[in-house]
């Protein structure tokens, strides 16, 4: 496939001085592109996307993000199609681009197709200001990809406006809300009854949490979304990992008692879609039963039986979460670990004895699932990173020569100006610095493993540390060794683009585990094996004795758990950077 590269509209740019301005603080080390949410959407996802939503010569379109014009020239194209006369087509639609001089491009790349009537299409102007000064709903079809830019980086006035936005659409924006969503809020408030949404996103719409509100504002906003994926990354020269909404029948009023159909559809390239008509690739998709709650919609992927199964197990008395069992939280932010975590040989060379306290500062570290003390000595005798500078508050009263020099060092480097440091008194004191009974993992590729600390040590917020409610810590990892804990990860955590699943706390204190901890295969065992790369054997195991004899499942149960995890899992890994075929 050769792939034509559309810049997308950059809200993070305006005539304005202060919003051309460079970056500054902690985003000036951000990619340009990313900070201003320019990625690239090839032609031919335009096309077929304007397929879909453009169904007649008389449909008003907008695009409120159109950049230098590809989606705007592939409206153009299927509304010229459907019959309309170049000057109708300046009638019927619309584009808002922010920035002058991509206005200008898309002005110029409608100009063969529609000459003089291109001049009346595009509108130079900030698409949330402009929405706010223009009656609504106007459109029947709105089609793009808007800018991808976090909430932080967003300039003012836009971003008062978009928050605005969305408050009078009944929603509650944060500081963690991309301004992609109300892109897309704004965008459905100003469809007719009936209207068609195609979008390109974040695949964040179906996992986040801070999007959770959106899923629940278009169930509620349309009849029927189909989401379609893709393992090949859309975007080239970025990870992010994109999806097409498609959003059809938007409703007159919003009603929590709508009947949703949401359907996701996965292919294995860019290819498999846009080779197939819109319509022929929707038929195949098989419509879920939504919930009106907070469900993420990755859970989608799977079929009806997966889905219908993995909700009763969520409601099942044999089974909770969990923040049951034990508790989940970061590991230590140290805000600059270059200053803060040693190797021996640094504790030695700087004379920093007595300052510091055993660590795990990699999860590569963690190679079974247990981590004892002479598993620490042997990282610690192997170079590796395992030291954590810990001065207590008694010991920064009297710190040692060395201590202070060092400390000096780090002040001459402007280690104490960074963020997190900054905001401590004195700046070399780590706050939050606890053993923790366990170990889970952040990043995710194979299965969310969890390790038992007989070490002594803590760890760096690469990796979460975990505390037992009163159970003994070994059975409640050796209890997460099986496939319902595994399954409910792939739900509850958000994979991106190089098909890492990540897990915060909070989703990770949602896995599922046995209500009832009975017994497991012993975790000495279980670490043996995991050792020997035979993950497989445990899980089976554990099968045995937790799922099937403790808890009760059919071995049918057994096989769907199983074909949950590997189906998700695999899916995921997938799309790893390396597996994506270049244009041709």
């Amino acid at each position: 496939m050769t792939v034509a590269r559309a810049t997308k509209s950059s809200i993070s740019k305006s005539k304005g001085a202060a919003s051309t301005a460079a970056p500054r603080g902690r985003f000036a080390d951000l990619d340009k592109d990313k900070l201003r949410g320019g990625y690239y959407t090839s032609a031919q996802v335009a096309e077929w996307l304007c397929e879909w939503a453009i169904q007649s010569a008389d449909d008003a379109v907008l695009e409120p993000s159109c950049g230098d014009g590809a989606f705007l020239g592939a409206a153009a194209q299927r509304l010229l199609s459907l019959g309309a006369t170049p000057a109708k087509v300046s009638r019927r639609l619309t584009g808002v681009e922010i920035i002058t001089a991509e206005a200008d491009v898309a002005t110029e790349r409608l100009r063969p197709n529609l000459g003089d009537a291109a001049d009346k299409i595009v509108c130079n102007s900030d698409f949330f200001g402009w929405w706010q000064g223009t009656d609504q709903p106007a459109f029947d079809v709105i089609v793009g990809n808007p800018p991808f830019i976090r909430y932080q980086s967003f300039p003012e006035p836009h971003r008062t406006r978009a928050m605005a936005i969305m408050g009078d659409q009944g929603l509650k924006p944060n500081r963690l809300t991309n301004i992609w969503v109300p892109f897309v809020v704004a965008a459905t408030a100003s469809l007719k009854p009936g209207g068609r949404l195609a979008l390109v996103l974040p695949a964040e719409i179906l996992q986040v949490t801070y999007a959770a509100q959106l899923r629940s504002y278009l169930t509620d906003h349309f009849e029927r979304i189909d989401v379609i994926a893709c393992n090949e990354l859309f975007f080239e020269n970025a990870e992010q990992e994109v999806v097409l909404l498609l959003a059809d029948g938007a409703l007159a009023a919003a009603t929590e008692d709508n009947v949703c159909r949401v359907a996701l559809t996965a292919a294995e390239t860019v290819t498999d879609i846009t080779d197939v008509r819109p319509a022929l690739l929707l038929e195949r998709a098989e419509p879920k039963t939504m919930r009106h709650d907070s469900e993420k919609w990755l859970k989608y992927f799977l079929d009806n039986r997966q889905i219908s199964f993995m909700r009763a197990m969520r409601d099942a008395e044999i089974t909770t979460s969990m923040s049951t069992h034990a508790s989940i939280d970061v590991g230590v932010v140290t805000g600059k670990n270059e200053f803060f975590v040693l190797s021996n040989d640094q504790v030695k060379d700087f004379g920093l004895e007595g300052y510091t306290t055993p660590l795990v500062s990699r999860s590569v570290q963690l190679k079974g699932s247990q981590l004892g003390k002479a598993d620490w000595r042997s990282l610690a005798a192997d170079g590796n990173r395992v030291h954590l500078l810990n001065i207590s508050k008694e010991q920064a009263s009297e710190l040692s020569a060395k201590m202070r020099q060092y400390i000096e060092d780090g002040e001459r480097k402007e280690f104490h100006k960074g963020y997190k440091c900054s905001i401590r008194k004195p700046w070399y004191l780590v706050p939050s610095v606890w053993v923790p009974d366990g170990f889970a993992f952040r990043q995710i590729y194979d299965f969310p493993r969890m390790v038992l600390n007989a070490s002594g040590a803590t760890s760096t917020d690469t990796i979460h540390r975990m505390r037992s409610h009163g159970a003994e810590p070994e059975r409640v990892i050796a209890n997460t060794y099986t496939w319902l804990t595994a399954a409910s990860a792939e739900i509850e955590g958000r994979s991106y683009g190089g098909g890492v699943l990540e897990l915060e706390p909070t989703e990770a204190e949602r896995l599922l585990m046995p209500a009832q901890l009975n017994g497991a295969m012993p975790l000495q065992e279980v670490d043996q094996l995991v050792r020997a790369g035979r993950l497989d054997a445990v899980l089976e195991e554990n099968a045995k004795i937790i799922l099937r004899e403790h808890m009760g499942l059919s071995a049918a149960d057994c096989d769907l758990l199983k074909s949950v995890w590997t189906q998700m899992r695999d899916r995921r890994n997938s799309r790893r950077r390396g597996t994506r075929k270049q244009a041709a």
